[in-house]
């Protein structure tokens, strides 16, 4: 497996398949990488050479911001609309969805396991809680 960046590109695909295995590189980023270097776009990651990997490198570390840089430039980003108090800043801050979607239903990515309020839907759970309310005041009678 060759190592760019800090990350293991599977060795066993073609090398455009394979740098999207690093965060911040798509279809068309790898594309332009291949091109850029003047690499065969069809040969494996495993047929690399070490200059094609050293040319890939020092590409990805001049021109684009990839993995932990890229992480980190995110996170700075949400923090910063957090921190104004911003709209999209306080859905990131509640969990939910912050680009429009509607929550009525959906959104079970953002918003997690649904979680029923209120109604208690089992009857035996209702039986339970329908006694133990009946307790308290039979006993306030006597």
């Amino acid at each position: 497996m060759p190592r760019i960046i800090g990350v293991d590109i599977p060795a066993n695909k073609r090398i455009e398949f394979a740098l999207r295995y690093i965060y911040g590189i798509g279809p068309a980023v790898a594309a332009e990488i291949v091109k850029r270097a003047n690499i065969d776009p069809t040969i494996k990651a495993s047929q690399l050479t070490d200059e094609n990997i050293a040319a890939i490198t020092t590409m990805l570390q001049n021109d684009f911001v990839v993995e932990g840089d890229l992480r980190r430039q995110l996170a700075q980003d949400i923090r910063r609309l957090q921190s104004i108090n911003s709209y999209r800043g306080t859905r990131h801050r509640k969990g939910l969805p912050c680009h429009g979607q509607r929550t009525r239903t959906n959104a079970r990515t953002r918003k997690g396991k649904k979680v029923t309020v209120g109604a208690i839907r089992d009857k035996t759970q209702r039986k339970i809680e329908k006694s133990s309310a009946a307790a308290p005041a039979a006993a306030g009678k006597k």
